[in-house]
């Protein structure tokens, strides 16, 4: 099967890859990947606001909204740790929730784990 990302030109957003702890890309709604820098600690909705992406993070990171919602690349979803009981709440509550749909404000950036994973931005909703 191939990569259907291969084809695009991944927009390369601004950052010294020597800072970074790995890389990911962000699909946006319109299709476009982005290359973002992994920053070791810090949410992926934190670092795809930070580089001024279209996620809106309502409540800040609390898993309280759903504004951050994106799916993940199936080959990466069972890297990540389970979701807790507040983001299955938001997700069980949008109509564009997927198998591997997750708040990106719950998933923590660990190099060793989540280096290369690709992340598309979900529908807004409301």
């Amino acid at each position: 099967m191939t990569d259907p990302l291969a084809a695009l030109p991944v927009a390369v957003t601004e950052f010294d890859p020597d800072l970074a702890d790995g890389t990911f890309t962000v699909v946006d709604r319109a299709g476009k990947p982005f290359l973002l820098p992994g920053i070791e600690g810090m949410s992926l909705m934190e670092i795809i606001r930070d580089f001024e992406l279209p996620i809106p993070a309502t409540c800040g990171g609390a898993a309280a909204c759903g504004t951050c919602h994106v799916y993940v690349d199936a080959a990466y979803a069972g890297k990540l740790a389970a979701p807790r009981e507040e983001e299955e709440w938001q997700l069980d509550h949008l109509i564009s929730a997927r198998p591997t749909s997750r708040l990106a404000c719950q998933i923590v950036w660990q190099q060793e784990r989540l280096d290369g994973l690709v992340v598309t931005l979900a529908p807004l909703e409301g």
